[in-house]
């Protein structure tokens, strides 16, 4: 089997953090939901508690911080993803190296990292 070509590992690139990027605001959105039901627990003393309930708020909303710190050096890292890609499409289209499928494939993920670094 021959050794991907740089369009295809450009691709996979933005693909993967495309994918990472979707993954941390299902990572957010679920740490939301926790703090928001572990708040809740707390407010109305429920007795399912456990003394270490103020502890496990905290924990969850540092993680919850952390997790949005991500975002910003993510979509960089997608920023300068999509730019190579750019440039592999350009060059494969040149010189005539990439399939069509190859270069479809290529423009999907390029489109779908522009829409990303955009809305931000």
């Amino acid at each position: 089997m021959a050794p991907p070509s740089a369009l295809n590992i450009a691709t996979q690139s933005v693909n993967r953090l495309v994918r990472e990027e979707s993954y941390y605001h299902k990572e957010q959105t679920s740490q939301e939901a926790r703090i928001k039901k572990l708040q809740d627990e707390i407010a109305a003393n429920s007795p399912e508690l456990d003394s270490n309930a103020p502890y496990v708020l905290k924990q969850e909303q540092t993680a919850l911080e952390e997790t949005k710190a991500v975002f910003g050096p993510l979509i960089t890292r997608i920023a300068g993803a999509v730019q190579k890609l750019e440039e592999q499409i350009a060059i494969s289209e040149s010189e005539g190296s990439a399939s069509e499928e190859d270069l479809k494939k290529a423009k999907e993920a390029l489109e779908n990292g522009k829409k990303l670094t955009e809305s931000v």
